[in-house]
């Protein structure tokens, strides 16, 4: 009974926060809802802090709430596996938005933006602290920047 509580918690704050499918509308909404981005590069199916990293951070319930209010979200993925590849169209964003913002070619590497698409922060791997400090550190860098 606790686990359908949690997963239907879950489902309902998730519903609130979503990954935009194309980085030109998380700007715009970003600029419409002054909000920041999110921006994230992963390796859905072969980078292990990656998966860690969504599940654990961008699955917290804390960061999803905070999320919601303050960041238009866009994962710029990499997977390998071919039952998991990409649209042309979507592989070509992605390659485009790693050449700017991740040349070096770093998995997980998050960054945020502001609307403009100028970087404020960026962290390489996955985080060294706990979800609460990673958003509260995002959090303030939201109301620092509205």
């Amino acid at each position: 009974m606790k686990n359908l509580l949690l997963i239907s918690l879950c489902a309902i704050l998730m519903s609130f926060t979503s990954w935009e499918a194309n980085f030109e509308t998380a700007k715009k909404n970003a600029k419409e809802e002054h909000k920041l981005i999110l921006l994230n590069f992963s390796g859905s199916d072969w980078c292990g802090p990656c998966i860690r990293m969504h599940k654990e951070i961008f699955g917290d319930a804390t960061f999803l709430k905070m999320a919601g209010e303050n960041l238009a979200m866009f994962n710029a993925d990499f997977p390998r596996n071919k039952k998991n590849q990409l649209s042309k169209d979507l592989k070509k964003q992605n390659e485009w938005l790693a050449d700017a913002y991740n040349p070096t070619g770093k998995f997980p590497y998050t960054v945020l933006l502001n609307a403009d698409g100028k970087v404020l922060k960026a962290w390489e791997g996955l985080p060294d602290q706990t979800v609460a400090a990673f958003t509260a550190e995002i959090k303030q860098i939201c109301d620092a920047n509205k």
